[in-house]
């Protein structure tokens, strides 16, 4: 996969990743009525030996569907790491969640489990799902949560106050596209959160997160000059030590835990 340079961003855009520093949920080292912890899953992705097709059930409110380019990348994103031979398809559903006010971790399980249309493991159908509901997360600027093994949210009217008006800072679409696939690659169990990984590629002071600024997991360090605009691109897809990991994962290179399967 080719590399495509991303550079340092504006400090007012850089805090759109402050959904890097909550987008676990509080809780989420709990695994919650057996729910499982972000990377709980992460085998049964990658591996097709129990499951040869997965669906992504994306369920939003009536006025926060996700964009298009958000759907296609991250199915593209998942076709390139997880082994489906019978295909990953999307399915989306316009939901009223029944919620008013913020929104914290426990909020976002219950009500997305609410509304799952199958259980995660049914018969040889992996089911991951994305919620895109109405308000905003508890921890203010916070766009996106893992919640368990199998659940993200997106909190989109945090990605739209994102954008700005200033030029050159990417635009809310570009923003839930980096944001969609991050939180993914969160159940995906990126960065050793399920696995130790032999590269240190790590954010120290942001564990779960890589230090590489051209993956989408990275967590990107607030710049110290708030006025300062310098142009770049959002990182929207995995690098070669994300890939590396996952692969070592599924050969069994690197030794994984907290799996709600096995081969």
């Amino acid at each position: 996969m080719g590399k495509k340079k991303t550079l340092p961003i504006l400090f007012g855009l850089l805090m759109i990743f402050s959904a890097f520093s909550g987008c676990f949920g509080d809780d989420f080292l709990q695994s919650p009525d057996k729910k499982g912890i972000p990377g709980g899953l992460t085998l049964a992705c990658l591996s097709s030996d129990e499951y040869t097709s997965m669906v992504v059930e994306i369920d939003y409110e009536s006025g926060y569907m996700p964009e298009q380019s958000s759907v296609d990348l991250l199915k593209t994103r998942l076709q390139e790491v997880c082994d489906k031979p019978n295909g990953i398809d999307v399915l989306l559903t316009e939901t009223n969640f029944e919620h008013s006010g913020s929104w914290t971790a426990d909020d976002v399980r219950e009500k997305s489990w609410e509304h799952k249309s199958n259980d995660p493991q049914t018969s040889s159908t992996l089911y991951w799902q994305a919620i895109f509901p109405s308000g905003t997360y508890s921890d203010g600027g916070v766009l996106g949560v893992a919640v368990d093994a199998s659940t993200v949210a997106i909190f989109k009217e945090t990605v739209e106050d994102a954008e700005g008006p200033i030029f050159n800072r990417p635009s809310a679409e570009e923003i839930e596209n980096s944001v969609l696939v991050h939180e993914f690659g969160h159940l995906l169990g990126l960065v050793n959160l399920v696995y130790k990984s032999p590269v240190d590629h790590e954010d120290k002071d942001h564990p779960g997160h890589s230090n590489n600024e051209d993956s989408v997991m990275y967590w990107a360090v607030e710049s110290a000059d708030i006025g300062t605009i310098i142009t770049g691109q959002l990182p929207d897809e995995f690098d070669n030590d994300d890939l590396n990991d996952l692969s070592g994962i599924l050969s069994g290179e690197i030794p994984v835990w907290d799996q709600l399967w096995v081969p």
